[in-house]
């Protein structure tokens, strides 16, 4: 067997795999999941296979905490508290800028009203939107939370390999038949979390994901979501 073969995972102990193209194309964030368990042996083995991601000289700077049952419901009752009493929601990072401008303002409004629409919240129903907002507490009804933090003093690399290592979680979990949702709103109350999770000082919350089987029939997961054409981001120089 070849050297750079001898840690990877064997495929022959994986379910029938979810062809890649299917994979990428079939992905999207779902906000509403069943209770169905998710085995910690099936976690383990999304992260081995997630962790054949590349990262700089290899140093592979990402780091996993994953909760469930009883912890996770702990979690989930002091945010969704915290949320409820209005207290300040504190990033521990700026995850988006500060000064929108366009193109993307039109497109974070797209997404935002396109789920507001499929859940039937109309403009300026503000409770409804709040209490949507803090179904983020909830996973969306995930049995699994994943939280994926760095070292503080990591660079801007790293925080590249990091997002590529959870792009191949997400994929990975749909060969498995999860889904999942990226959520940046953990960020947003880091102290509450890094204290359930036991997080030492020199780590950060990058950011939370629900992991878990969907709920195909909730509306919030049946609306589209559009994407730029390769034609429209793309720079060809020399073909």
């Amino acid at each position: 067997m070849p050297e750079s073969m001898k840690d990877t995972p064997a495929l022959s102990a994986q379910p029938a795999p979810l062809p890649v193209l299917d994979a990428v194309a079939g992905r999207r964030s779902v906000r509403a999941f069943l209770p169905t368990p998710v085995e910690r042996e099936t976690v383990l083995r999304i992260l081995d296979l997630a962790a054949r991601a590349p990262s700089g000289s290899n140093i592979q700077p990402w780091k996993v905490h994953a909760i469930a049952g009883e912890a996770r419901a702990a979690l989930s009752a002091e945010l969704l508290a915290a949320h409820e009493a209005g207290d300040p929601e504190v990033p521990e990072y700026p995850y988006y800028p500060e000064h929108w401008r366009e193109p993307y303002l039109a497109r974070r409004r797209a997404v935002g009203w396109a789920l507001y629409g499929a859940l039937g919240i109309g403009k300026g129903d503000r409770e409804r939107m709040a209490r949507q907002h803090g179904r983020n507490w909830l996973f969306f009804g995930a049995p699994v939370g994943l939280f994926f933090t760095i070292d503080r003093d990591m660079g801007k690399g790293a925080w590249l390999d990091l997002g590529m290592f959870m792009q191949t979680v997400m994929l990975v979990a749909r060969g498995f038949g999860l889904e999942t949702c990226p959520q940046a709103a953990f960020c947003y109350r880091h102290a509450i979390t890094a204290r359930h999770l036991g997080l030492p000082d020199t780590e950060i919350i990058a950011s939370g994901m629900a992991l878990g089987h969907a709920d195909r029939s909730a509306p919030e997961n049946n609306f589209p979501t559009e994407r730029e054409p390769a034609e429209g981001f793309t720079r060809f120089t020399g073909f």
